[in-house]
């Protein structure tokens, strides 16, 4: 018994952790990241404030910003603490002993394991968040820290950058209430498996998320009921690409980038020269076109005994023949050096691959590429890897896979074409360069003007303005995905499941109604909200889950809704199953933000 209750009494402990700042309560939360994951998780909490669940966020971040994108450390309403070593003293410095939860968000999965015993030096019961990629590691931190969430951005995005390149539903799949849903097209289920309607993608500019009448929503979210759900019922409708193999194209580009360019052009010269110089010397000679060749080649590569007896045209062709033998066989043995040592280059980087078609390229191997790879692989889809560097993170496991891995800016033509991008069905570029991104998307767009390109973006304006402007409508954010579960895992808060819908991200979670809430003692119809919130199931205190609740029945306290939502719909939700914010005394200062 004692076990059993150590985990309530560490969120009591928790929840009894609380700042007085202006008069209200605040939760303190502690988040340790330099990319854009921790922006969007600071963004989500803050977003999520209530009047009664109001949050102090600090961010600890390096001295100097080390990726291109936000990190947080510009959003208004937040401490921040720079600090390049995440250690005792500077948790101590952020207040870490006051906390009721820690973020560790780097993507360094041994120093987010080093900085969660630190912090758990400076408080044993902390509600613990770590990012990780690792799974063998994850598990490890699981064990140390019974009281944490581990979690991978990398697992939760790859999903909808597989599912956007093979243009089909991101498969994502979950159980709740007894239930397994998936999310699939309207028309690859039965009527009576549909809960209900997720989005209407018919207009190719913008997926309408939630609508009113489900019956316009062509994607669904479904029960399973005795068939492959999710990722299964994906990988059934892959069209599962072969390799074709064109000898005479693969035989060319060997030739191609048998020898330097250089070199290749001082041999030609040379050649076009002793073809000159053999017609001239068979004129000269008076013989036919077949001793004429017999006499250049021999002249040219082996000399020929002196005769003075020969014209003096003669002559002089053959010395000069015999000079440009002695200049043609160096530039044929470095011809030959310098092709076998670019072959080797060539195999080694990939550069020399066979033709394929219906494949698809993912440029840039770190988390999340590392991950589209492997899931497309499980698919049985052919897969070829770009990346800048030999020994990317997704490199070794390429190898083990048998995935091709080209190495080289995938920006640069030749190295879309070493990957055969003209031919195959999908481009996904992940990597964490924005401009890189684009770059090689629109270089590979000039190939082939109906490519499928799924671009890794992290800027939502620029994501709609390089739709508008070169017809590139298919944009992810891992960090956006990724977010909520992340920020509602630190609220110990759980987010059921994440569906990527376009650029969207609806949010699958169950919400308890307080007591005196502005829900309390209203209607389930009022829940919901075209384009904003769904309502799945509901429930009263101890009873299971109604899939199909009368929408007149009254809410009253202890009721539990399970929600589909996106962000802005889910935090307007939270704050009218908040408890109502308590009466200041009389007489105490009123806080600025309820007179705002």
């Amino acid at each position: 018994m004692r076990v059993m209750a150590e985990p309530l009494l560490d969120r009591a402990l928790r929840a009894s952790r609380r700042l007085r700042v202006n008069g209200e309560s605040r939760a303190h939360y502690v988040i340790c990241g330099q990319d854009p994951l921790a922006y969007w998780v600071v963004r989500t909490m803050l977003a999520g404030e209530t009047q009664a669940g109001r949050v102090r966020i600090t961010l600890i971040v390096p001295e100097r910003r080390r990726s291109p994108g936000p990190d947080g450390r510009d959003l208004p309403g937040i401490e921040v603490i720079r600090a390049d070593r995440l250690d005792e003293a500077t948790f101590r410095r952020a207040g870490l002993v006051d906390a009721a939860g820690l973020a560790l968000l780097h993507q360094d999965d041994v120093g987010n394991m080093h900085a969660a015993l630190c912090a758990q030096e400076v408080e044993p019961r902390l509600r613990l968040v770590v990012r990780m990629f690792n799974t063998g590691l994850a598990n490890g931190v699981r064990q140390i820290f019974p009281d944490s969430a581990v979690l991978s951005d990398a697992s939760m995005a790859a999903p909808a950058f597989v599912a956007a390149a093979l243009g089909e539903v991101a498969p994502t799949h979950f159980r709740h209430g007894g239930r397994t849903l998936y999310v699939a097209r309207r028309d690859d289920v039965r009527p009576s498996e549909i809960v209900c309607g997720v989005a209407d993608t018919g207009d190719a500019q913008q997926d309408l998320v939630l609508p009113a009448d489900d019956r316009d929503a062509d994607v669904v979210l479904a029960e399973a009921v005795g068939r492959p759900a999710g990722t299964e019922l994906a990988a059934r409708r892959l069209v599962r690409a072969r390799r074709r193999r064109r000898p005479v194209a693969v035989l060319l580009r060997a030739v191609r980038s048998f020898a330097t360019r250089k070199i290749g052009i001082a041999v030609l010269l040379l050649l076009a020269m002793v073809a000159a110089l053999g017609g001239l010397y068979a004129n000269a000679a008076h013989v036919g076109w077949g001793d004429a060749l017999y006499l250049t080649l021999v002249t040219t590569l082996t000399g020929q005994d002196p005769d003075t007896a020969k014209s003096a045209a003669e002559q002089v062709m053959q010395v000069v023949l015999n000079l440009a033998g002695l200049a043609l066989i160096p530039l044929i043995t470095a011809v030959v050096v310098d092709g076998v040592v670019n072959a080797r280059l060539a195999l080694h980087t990939g550069r020399i691959l066979p033709e394929r078609s219906g494949h698809v390229v993912v440029v840039g191997l770190g988390n999340i590429g590392t991950r589209v790879m492997a899931q497309l692989n499980d698919f049985g889809v052919e897969v070829v890897a770009i990346d800048k560097s030999a020994d990317a993170r997704g490199a070794g496991l390429a190898r083990r896979l048998g995935v091709p891995l080209v190495v080289g800016d995938a920006a640069q033509e030749e190295t879309l074409r070493a990957a055969s991008v003209a031919t195959c069905q999908a481009l996904v570029v992940v990597s964490t360069d924005d401009g890189a991104n684009l770059r090689a998307a629109l270089n590979a767009r000039a190939l082939d003007d109906q490519l499928r390109v799924v671009l890794r973006l992290f800027d939502g304006d620029f994501a709609e303005r390089v739709q508008r402007a070169f017809g590139i409508g298919t944009s992810r954010s891992v960090s956006y995905l990724a977010a909520p579960s992340f920020a509602a895992a630190l609220l110990d808060r759980a987010v059921i499941a994440t569906i990527p819908v376009g650029r969207h991200a609806l949010l699958v979670t169950e919400v308890p109604v307080a007591a005196g809430s502005d829900l309390d003692g209203r209607p389930l119809a009022t829940v919901g909200r075209a384009g904003s919130v769904r309502l799945l199931a509901h429930a009263r205190a101890g009873q299971r889950l109604d899939w199909s609740p009368d929408p007149r029945m009254v809410i009253v306290a202890g009721d539990r809704l399970t929600v589909v939502a996106r962000r802005a719909g889910l935090n307007a939700l939270l704050r009218e199953v908040a408890p109502p914010e308590p009466t200041p005394p009389s007489g105490a200062p009123v806080p600025r933000e309820a007179t705002e």
